[in-house]
């Protein structure tokens, strides 16, 4: 697969999170027009997370044995359906099930495709995960503005109708890919426990929760932060897309640095800004601020999230490859939902000084936990091997060896 033949297989993956993405611009809507409360927004917001989390977690590694083919077409059925439920949902729980049906289809597409990315190309692996990672974080904040005009012409309803039909053509696109490459009988055995036990696997964890801590924040409370400062629907929505477009861009130049100057010292630059990001959004005064600061925000995000894929696939043997990706994906998405889980409820009862800072704050422990872990990646650079050669790429999937 050259970076040519990538494309279709971006659209699929990058449609998924369309679905995830389309209902932040709607949260303080929702609120005012079925009175649910910020903490139930919160929950909104972590069903889709944490079922994501299960999904990674448990069905990841079939696609190291070839079921790759089955998670990437039932995930595209499972967020179609989620949509539909979301336009006829009028009720909390009725909106949290379909959060939850999203999740599960968006966790199973999602290490099914970065295996078969991986594989295919692995001299390039760093470039083609951050071009995924580009389309993916572009369909999860294109969906806002997506959902912003749609909703604004025909109703709020109409955005979630629009996605299904999205999800229906994604289908068809599926369809005719090749969905088996990289296919592979892993052994039988307890892959969790083989990549836990491995400090890359570990530092690499570490890291994905810092770097999810912030996102599940952003996405319980940006909403309702920017309409408490005035803003308005379409302006929300404006925000939440034009925050992909240094990813757009940035995303594959991230992966591409992950790989020839080592992901660990990549990610330990790019949470750092994150953190101080993250930190200001409780304490900066105007709208205009909180909106510059976002796209600094973005800049971080675009080095920070395909390194953390890089340092999957280089610390995980060839058999559980997708099984890595799952795992830090399902560690990802716990520490957002959880985080959008009281996030909402923070801001509702104290403020956003305290919930933009408790956060920062813990993404500061936790990026310091995970270059702890990973000292022995941080000394696998180029500046430290004493050459300029990038990782090698028989590296890919070959593990990263553990300290003695």
């Amino acid at each position: 697969m050259r970076s040519r033949g990538l494309l279709p297989y971006c659209i699929v993956a990058g449609s998924m999170s369309l679905g995830y993405g389309s209902i932040y611009t709607l949260l303080a809507d929702l609120r005012d027009r079925y009175g649910f409360s910020e903490a139930q927004l919160g929950y909104i917001v972590a069903a889709g997370f944490l079922a994501g989390f299960v999904t990674q977690l448990a069905l990841a590694r079939l696609a190291d044995r070839g079921y790759a083919p089955m998670l990437v077409r039932g995930g595209i059925v499972l967020a179609m359906g989620a949509m539909i439920g979301s336009a006829l949902a009028t009720e909390f729980w009725a909106f949290l099930v379909a959060r939850l049906l999203l999740g599960l289809g968006s966790g199973a597409v999602g290490p099914a495709m970065r295996r078969i990315v991986i594989t295919r190309e692995p001299d390039a692996v760093g470039a083609n995960l951050g071009r995924l990672a580009a389309f993916d974080v572009a369909g999860f904040m294109l969906g806002p503005l997506v959902a912003a005009v749609v909703a604004e012409a025909l109703g709020i309803r109409a955005p979630f109708v629009f996605l299904a039909a999205v999800f229906v053509g994604v289908l068809v696109l599926a369809s005719r890919l090749d969905l088996t490459a990289g296919a592979a009988s892993a052994p039988g055995g307890r892959a969790l426990r083989t990549l836990l036990q491995r400090p890359a696997i570990q530092a690499t964890l570490a890291a994905s929760v810092a770097f999810y801590l912030t996102v599940g924040m952003f996405e319980a409370i940006w909403a309702v932060l920017l309409r408490d400062h005035g803003a308005e629907t379409w302006l929300i929505g404006l925000t939440l897309s034009m925050f992909t477009l240094p990813m757009i861009f940035l995303a594959p130049i991230g992966g591409r640095a992950a790989q020839s100057r080592g992901p660990l010292r990549v990610v330990a630059v790019s949470l750092t800004v994150a953190t101080v990001c993250t930190f200001s959004y409780g304490v900066l005064p105007s709208l205009w601020m909180l909106l510059a600061v976002s796209l600094v925000h973005a800049v971080a995000d675009s080095f920070t999230m395909p390194s953390n894929q890089v340092a999957a696939a280089l610390g995980s043997p060839p058999e559980h490859l997708s099984a890595a990706q799952g795992l830090l994906g399902a560690t990802g998405l716990a520490a957002a939902g959880l985080t959008g889980l009281f996030a909402g409820f923070v801001y509702e009862e104290v403020g956003r000084f305290a919930v933009c800072t408790g956060t920062a704050v813990l993404m500061l422990v936790f990026l310091a936990v995970a270059l702890t872990l990973g000292r022995r990646q941080l000394a696998d650079t180029p500046e430290m091997r004493g050459t300029d050669e990038p990782l090698a790429p028989d590296a890919i999937g070959s593990g990263v060896p553990d300290l003695p």
